[in-house]
């Protein structure tokens, strides 16, 4: 045998021998071992506040050469006029729709060219306007970005425009199960005339006005009503300068809190069915009034809901998904928000399973109250855990992260001890918080779906009263285009 052969030879047994051993070594019965969650390691955040008072939080992170830069506005859906629901999400989507008499496809075709993006959006109790930008073209972009924040235009064609938008999602909303059953749960829950139940609808839609969205652009865009959330691949000195030449002479106002009560809490089980004749698939929700964010519980209700319906994983998709296939996904969460939000189990199941899917559903509820198996439960911390520093990857999501420490007053070190906070979650903080917020005596069941076919199913389960609604009682009438 030739010497090269040879070792050739050698070098290949030896790499199969290992590879034999490795395989024996490995118990593949088995999931393999989580690594221990470590850490996460950030930047420090660097604060400063520009000349008319307007607060700018920033975070360097110059390994990629964007920058991401969020004003939020503190003003959302919460602040609309009772007579004018939809006015706040109206305004903010059409704040970018002509600025500085430029067009809206001067605009974009502006923001384009540079490689940047611009977004809008407006929430419960924020709106914000954010901006994208490669480092080299910045300037610009904060530029262009600073002239829709401070001269939006408003054009009344523009509006005409999303007014007709809107009209079309309402009527489309009208054959969506899943639309519906959304709107119908949280106007049941926290009552049609609550910020977080209320909707718009075909008649307020078009009575929107210009003076309508100029009036609450001058109400509650002012420096003291706002604050900045930067990330990415500029130094805060820097940006200070850019965000002084642009937004330091932006004018104060005089902008009233507005205190939202909190919503009360559901004292029986209640089923309310909408009948869709014809539905493929009965939508279900299933919930109650649940947890502010700043609740002391709050990293055992993410636990446990990652235990109940918040992971692939978890419980309720199992259950419903893997162990019985009556649906593609089951699921649960909270609607963490300044004040209590919702707490909610949801899923779309086969229209002739839907009553067997409610007794799952409740047979979850009921048993994420009990004890929790040590490996359940460490698999559950460690799932949060491993998974959270997924949340800071980009730019846009470590923006998006601060912006919650400035909304909720965080300590700047929390996102430093988030894990190591979430891995010293107990069983007993887990079954507490299960217990306190999670009553299955005690929710809400909208079911969304063929009446004649699931009705009796329903009713021979026994949940608790049932009570009917239609489509146009949730949603309203049907929008009628002039």
């Amino acid at each position: 045998m030739k010497p090269l052969i040879k070792i050739t030879f050698v070098f290949v047994f030896i790499l199969l021998t290992a590879a034999q051993t490795i395989a024996q070594a490995v118990d593949r019965t088995k999931p393999p071992v989580l690594p221990a969650p470590k850490s996460l390691q950030l930047p420090a955040i660097q604060k400063f506040t520009l000349s008319n008072g307007l607060q700018v939080v920033v975070m360097e992170k110059h390994q990629v050469p964007l920058v991401q830069l969020n004003l939020v506005i503190k003003a959302g859906s919460v602040n609309d006029p009772a007579d004018k629901i939809g006015l706040a999400n109206l305004a903010v989507d059409m704040i970018d729709e002509g600025a500085a008499e430029k067009t809206s496809l001067e605009l974009a075709d502006e923001i384009d060219f540079l490689g940047a993006s611009i977004r809008t959006g407006a929430g419960a109790h924020s709106s914000f306007i954010s901006l994208n930008s490669p480092l080299s073209k910045f300037d610009d972009a904060l530029k262009i970005m600073s002239n829709i924040v401070l001269r939006p235009d408003f054009p009344k064609q523009e509006l005409d425009r999303k007014k007709k938008d809107r009209l079309t999602s309402l009527l489309q909303m009208h054959d969506q199960p899943t639309a519906i059953a959304g709107a119908a749960f949280n106007k049941l829950l926290f009552g049609k005339e609550h910020p977080y139940g209320r909707m718009t609808d075909e008649s307020t839609t078009k009575n929107f006005s210009v003076e309508d969205l100029k009036a609450f652009y001058k109400k509650y865009f002012v420096a003291n009503n706002a604050y900045i959330v930067a990330a990415g691949d500029i130094k805060a000195d820097e940006l200070k300068k850019k965000l002084e030449s642009v937004f330091g002479k932006w004018q104060k106002g005089t902008v009233k809190e507005e205190k939202v009560k909190e919503a009360v809490q559901v004292a029986n089980r209640i089923v309310f069915l909408i009948d869709k004749p014809g539905a493929a698939q009965s939508v279900i929700s299933i919930g109650r009034v649940g947890a502010q964010r700043l609740t002391p519980e709050y990293n055992a209700l993410v636990v446990m809901n990652t235990i109940l319906g918040g992971s692939f994983t978890s419980r309720l998709n199992n259950n419903l998904r893997e162990v019985h296939g009556y649906t593609y996904g089951a699921s649960s969460r909270f609607l963490f928000r300044p004040i209590p939000g919702s707490f909610t189990a949801s899923s779309s199941v086969q229209t002739e399973v839907t009553d067997k899917a409610l007794v799952e559903f409740f047979k979850e509820l009921n048993a994420i109250r009990e004890t929790i198996p040590a490996d359940e439960l460490n698999r559950g911390k460690n799932l949060v855990a491993l998974s959270y520093p997924g949340n800071f990857q980009t730019a846009a999501e470590i923006a998006g992260q601060i912006d919650e420490m400035v909304q909720y007053n965080l300590p700047e070190n929390y996102f430093g001890n988030y894990v190591q906070n979430i891995l010293k979650v107990t069983n007993a903080d887990v079954t507490s918080a299960a217990n306190k917020y999670v009553v299955p005596e005690q929710m809400i069941v909208v079911v969304v779906g063929d009446k004649s076919k699931i009705e009796d199913g329903i009713k021979k389960l026994n949940l608790g009263e049932m009570k009917y609604l239609s489509i146009e009682e949730v949603l309203g009438s049907v929008p009628k285009f002039e």
